[in-house]
């Protein structure tokens, strides 16, 4: 239930050997004519190590979605260090390999789901649903955006940067059916909402359903470059 540990484990060892591997190493390896980066093996035979970890542990988690959700938040965070900050390579073994693995893909995809229902949940019976955050500021919310569909655009990009370091097109799409799916959940609540109110239409909420729409349209325009 702490996986933590041995990612921050492994980044430290990582981080600690750095100077030593690059100034002692590297010059052997250079001398001898070997292409060989000391650095990057030393953090592949580590992150070898985490991938036999993982596929231990993983079955053993599969079912318990809390610890499973932390068990990928966690490795995301580590995956995200490791090449940030460390220059591990796309090319290497990594963590994603796991997560992109049938069983565990599959819970994923279910577990990201069911949270991302539940967040458009509360979101929506929020007294500050239909506010904007921004009311009081004229030029920053000239869209005059309420809050939940500000809320929901940045959950779709959450979702986007969990995924977009998958290792295959073909698991981003199926990341990207969820959001299309989330994206067809929240136009249904917002017309059964809609409904609700066709007898004040221009009503505050009715204007604040019809913000919504036109800022979502805007900002999915936005992205549709994003490959």
């Amino acid at each position: 239930n702490k996986p933590e540990w041995y990612l921050t484990q492994v980044l430290m060892w990582i981080g600690n050997h750095s100077k030593f591997l690059d100034d002692k190493i590297q010059p052997i390896l250079d001398k001898a004519g070997s292409s060989v980066n000391a650095g990057l093996e030393f953090s592949r035979a580590l992150v070898m190590l985490i991938l036999e970890k993982l596929a231990a542990d993983i079955p053993c988690l599969l079912y318990d979605d809390t610890l499973f959700c932390h068990l990928v938040d966690e490795v995301l965070l580590f995956e995200r260090e490791l090449f940030s900050v460390h220059g591990y390579l796309s090319s290497f073994p990594s963590c994603m390999h796991i997560l992109s693995e049938e069983s565990c893909f599959q819970r994923w995809l279910t577990v990201e789901k069911k949270f991302a229902l539940q967040k458009m949940d509360s979101m929506l019976s929020s007294e500050a649903a239909w506010i904007s955050q921004y009311k009081d500021i004229t030029d920053v919310d000239e869209m005059k955006v309420p809050d939940c569909a500000e809320t929901f655009m940045t959950l779709l990009l959450v979702i986007t940067d969990r995924y977009k370091n998958l290792p295959t097109a073909s698991r981003k799409l199926q990341f990207l059916g969820l959001q299309k799916e989330l994206v067809d959940d929240f136009r249904i609540r917002l017309t059964q909402v809609m409904k609700e109110e066709t007898r004040a239409s221009l009503g505050f909420r009715y204007c604040a359903i019809l913000n919504a729409v036109n800022y979502i349209a805007t900002v999915l325009a936005d992205w549709a470059d994003n490959v």
